[in-house]
């Protein structure tokens, strides 16, 4: 079967693998469509620990179980599923293990024809989406939902701010955010990227990089309950200064790095809480397919193309240009 590895000097090519056979309790997965995460490029770029040179890449996926392993029921035969990525999370649903890692490293991922894969780890996909549509919201849709929910607890009515919209697991918070019936912000550079948010539901879109954003944002909104963010570093003083008595910020990722100050003054006048989140245990995953089910959530998409073209994907990831989710399909 034909899969991408990561090889030597962190070089992203294609190979040749034999197609797994399932055990017990397993399920094979035909594979028919694959997104790309930040996680992925970071990896490629060898930012990412536990790099494996060999190791198949790719953490999203959408296939068909077309085999079943000893102790696994028939029923799942010919059936769509969606991949949970998550790899020993742990018995405490509060934090993930010391062993817990994603799919794709240093793990075997996604990016390849066939995965033989626990019964536990799979979830059949939402009927209103197509197999491109569903690869594209495991790892993001269960990041934003704990960060938005188990977190950040957000609730009808409130003011909710999604720093970096073009991003997946923001995308996802943002959508997730306006089916709960929450007013919710974005911030962008891209002024693309506002204009669409704007069009999707948003109630206002702001330039980050302009001098008086924070101002307009305040003026506009009167404050934020939630925000979700994904680049901390010195930015996390403007989403500070931006909160609600009692606001929440919960963050995901730190592209920008650590800040070289915190305004704790201000945080703990206005008791915010700042509040780290990664990823999402077992239970949460099952939660997020239902919740996308019942709203009948469609992911955004920015491309498709053909697998053979994935690395294609991830140079415009590099980029930065997208807005939604980059997908390959066999």
């Amino acid at each position: 079967m034909k899969a991408l590895i990561i090889a030597e000097n962190n070089q992203i090519q294609f190979t040749d693998k034999e197609i797994p056979k399932p055990k017990e309790n397993e399920v094979l997965v035909k594979i028919n469509a694959v997104a790309l995460n930040h996680r992925d490029q970071f990896i490629r770029e060898g930012k990412y620990p536990g790099i494996n040179p060999g190791t198949i890449i790719g953490s999203d996926a959408c296939g068909t179980v077309v085999e079943t392993g000893a102790k696994v029921d028939e029923v799942w035969k010919s059936k769509e599923v969606l991949i949970n990525p998550n790899i020993e999370w742990g018995e405490n649903p509060q934090v993930q293990s010391s062993k817990y890692h994603i799919l794709g490293t240093p793990s075997d991922g996604l990016f390849c024809e066939y995965v033989s894969i626990s019964t536990e780890k799979i979830a059949e996909k939402p009927a209103h989406l197509s197999k491109e549509s569903a690869a594209a919201l495991p790892l993001g849709g269960m990041t934003a939902f704990r960060a938005l929910f188990h977190h950040g607890n957000c609730q009808k009515g409130e003011n909710v701010l999604i720093s970096g919209v073009g991003g997946g697991v923001a995308q996802f918070a943002f959508q997730f955010a306006l089916a709960k019936g929450a007013h919710v912000y974005v911030t962008s550079s891209d002024e693309l990227k506002r204009t669409k948010s704007i069009e999707i539901g948003a109630k206002g879109a702001f330039n980050y990089k302009e001098k008086d954003w924070v101002k307009d944002a305040k003026s506009k909104s009167g404050g934020f309950d939630l925000v979700i963010d994904s680049a901390a570093g010195d930015g996390i003083n403007d989403l500070i200064k931006l909160m609600k008595p009692a606001g929440r910020i919960v963050f995901y990722g730190a592209t920008q790095g650590k800040p070289q100050n915190l305004d704790v003054h201000r945080m703990f006048w206005n008791q915010i809480t700042l509040q780290g989140s990664t990823m999402a245990n077992d239970d949460e995953f099952k939660a997020m397919i239902a919740y996308v089910k019942k709203n009948r959530i469609e992911p955004i998409i920015d491309s498709i193309r053909p697998f053979d073209e994935i690395i294609d994907a991830f140079d415009k990831m590099k980029e930065g240009k997208q807005f939604g989710k980059l997908v390959a399909k066999f």
